[in-house]
């Protein structure tokens, strides 16, 4: 009988203690702030549009220990933010990474619309003005 309840209540406790290590603050408010700025300006790989500080998917638990591991380790918020978009690519972040050879288009493409209707009104007047 005794070990029926134990069988019963163990999962309950694991799922607790799981929960729990994901969102326990850092002991300096300095270190917990960094942590907080830099987990705003993450994105959750399995939800759609949110930050790992808002998401309560288990990936998103995963991220938010690292970073305030990594933080109270002593490391930079960039290098933090570097090594996940290493690992995870640009999608990880909501500030694309310029030096990212995807992300060249998205910069490229709205200049070479402007530069296309600017063309395309300079040509149009060079003709007479049009009907």
């Amino acid at each position: 009988m005794t070990r029926w309840i134990i069988v019963l209540i163990a999962p309950l406790l694991m799922a607790a203690a799981n929960v729990d290590y994901a969102n326990r603050q850092l002991a300096d408010p300095a270190q917990e702030e960094a942590a907080q700025a830099l987990m705003r300006e993450l994105r959750c790989l399995t939800c759609a549009g949110q930050a790992i500080a808002e998401s309560e998917a288990d990936m998103a638990g995963d991220m938010r220990h690292l970073v305030r591991t990594r933080i109270a380790a002593g490391e930079e918020p960039e290098e933090i933010r570097a090594w996940l978009v290493q690992r995870y690519g640009g999608a990880v972040t909501y500030r694309p990474v310029a030096s990212d050879p995807i992300s060249w288009p998205l910069y490229a493409a709205p200049i070479l619309v402007l530069l296309a209707g600017f063309w395309f009104v300079r040509r149009r007047f060079k003709r007479g003005g049009g009907e």
